[in-house]
């Protein structure tokens, strides 16, 4: 892809990611290593403390709690990385920054990646995070009322199919979700006519070894869930009210605006944020531009108000 079609003020920081190595196992490991050190990352602000926790069957959570005042709500917040890379740290800034603005208790699960733990390992890790959030939250004094998913990427995917299978279940429901470039579509990695586009940050090739990684040889069939690609799912009614951010010059613009299209036309409350040359997970890769921190105010803002209805 030719970088002129970067916004000019993340074109230095898109230029300079590094192309990822993850259609090996060796790779995918030299990556999961150093991942944290090639994003930019902000100084957490002060006031949050944040904690490691164990469920009963062992998953590790990160939670991020204001430490000055009660809790007025939380959010079960998914990391991204294709479902085969990335932890909760990466996201230590962000729910640091959204802990203590939005005063919310936030759980960030550490949950199994592919193609070691295929699905649905990951989606069942999400899930025994949200009832572990609603079993403690009297301990964190949470309203349950005021409860959201969220996550970006890959994250933003398990999050859509976290709502879908909550919704499903029956229960607690979540209040929104909060959906950044969120991977919902495995069909999309069959179309080899988008690996020559090359897209920044992550193209079709990866996106291919990590559906491939995650949904074996079930990628692209019929046996595929809902839970695991929620653009499967046809029937969307009655789901949480939903922001999702994307650039329109990423691999998966298609597939989300399709998905937030959809959500509207079941009569679900949807706000698509569609950002001029930003490519994946541009405010996570060039955390400093104007665009960025503009577009992160803006969902912020989006959640905030979600929480408070």
């Amino acid at each position: 892809m030719d970088i002129n079609r970067v916004r000019p003020e993340l074109r230095k920081a898109v230029a300079s990611f590094p192309k990822l190595p993850l259609e090996s196992n060796f790779g995918r490991k030299v990556t999961r290593f150093l991942l944290p050190l090639l994003l930019p990352r902000a100084k957490a602000p002060e006031g949050v403390s944040i904690t490691w926790l164990k469920t009963a069957s062992g998953q590790r959570l990160r939670v991020f709690k204001p430490v000055s005042t009660r809790p007025k709500g939380a959010m079960l917040y998914i990391h991204g990385g294709g479902m085969i890379i990335g932890s909760p740290e990466i996201d230590d800034a962000l729910l640091s920054r959204i802990a203590t603005e939005l005063n919310i208790v936030i759980v960030s699960p550490d949950y199994r990646l592919a193609p070691e733990n295929p699905y649905p390992a990951a989606i069942d890790d999400c899930n025994e995070a949200w009832h572990w959030l609603l079993s403690n939250a009297a301990k964190y004094d949470i309203d349950i009322k005021r409860m959201a998913i969220g996550g970006e990427s890959a994250g933003g995917g398990l999050a859509a199919g976290s709502v879908l299978r909550i919704h499903d279940e029956g229960g607690t429901q979540p209040i929104a979700q909060w959906l950044f470039c969120p991977m919902l579509d495995d069909r999309t990695a069959l179309d080899r006519s988008l690996d020559d586009d090359d897209h920044f940050v992550w193209n079709n090739k990866l996106n291919l070894a990590g559906w491939s990684s995650y949904l074996g040889s079930q990628i692209g069939t019929d046996e595929v869930s809902a839970y695991a690609a929620p653009s499967r799912r046809e029937d969307l009614k009655g789901l949480p009210a939903a922001w999702m951010g994307v650039g329109d010059i990423e691999l998966f613009y298609q597939e989300d605006r399709k998905y937030a299209e959809r959500l509207k036309a079941a009569g679900v409350p949807c706000e698509l944020d569609v950002v001029s040359g930003g490519p994946h997970s541009f405010q996570g890769v060039a955390p400093d531009a104007q665009i960025s921190k503009e577009y992160l105010a803006r969902s912020i803002g989006w959640l905030a108000k979600a929480l408070a209805a």
